[in-house]
């Protein structure tokens, strides 16, 4: 494994952990547990998001082992213009502001504020615009790796981008505060 796949892989370790830690931090940091993080999202509703939850994790390991084990790092052209390098900015965007949101969901539970709410849409915006600049990234491919394994990356990123993008952070806040 080169340089820039350690850092890649850092990146998602120390990410990951974050996002990991925030969530088991986030649950039991407060009397109303998991409920109280849905809202005003119907109890209907949330089964579809615990099966798209899992689609989102699978769909995440299949772009992870095409990016970590289809191409090579100095051989990348996304667009033309970028390199390999690119995908360090897409997870961070993806899991800096993933690590952010349960912390901000359970201060704005405490303590409603227009502030803490704008925080927690716009940490939500984030992760959808890095899940649709994976797609992208992925899509623009010049170094492009023919077969399976890039086509279930292409939709397993789509596929969390509809998740991150759509259902969190539109669906899910829309409801949350009806």
């Amino acid at each position: 494994m080169g340089t820039q796949q350690i850092i890649l892989l850092v990146i998602n370790i120390l990410g990951g952990a974050a996002v990991i830690g925030s969530y088991s931090f986030g649950l039991n940091a407060q009397a109303g547990g998991a409920d109280v993080l849905w809202g005003g999202v119907p109890a209907h509703i949330r089964p579809v998001y615990g099966v798209s939850m899992i689609l989102s994790a699978l769909g995440y390991f299949a772009f992870i082992y095409f990016i970590f084990f289809r191409l090579v790092p100095g051989e990348v052209s996304i667009a033309g213009r970028f390199g390999f390098s690119l995908f360090y900015a897409i997870f961070l965007l993806i899991l800096v502001p993933s690590a952010l949101w349960m912390p901000l969901t359970n201060m704005y539970v405490a303590n409603p504020g227009t502030g803490i709410w704008i925080a927690v849409r716009t940490v939500l915006a984030l992760v959808g615009i890095g899940s649709i600049a994976l797609v992208w990234a992925l899509l623009s491919l010049q170094t492009k790796v023919p077969g399976i394994a890039y086509w279930l990356a292409v939709a397993g990123s789509a596929y969390f981008a509809f998740h991150t993008a759509i259902l969190d952070a539109i669906v899910w806040a829309a409801l949350f505060k009806s």
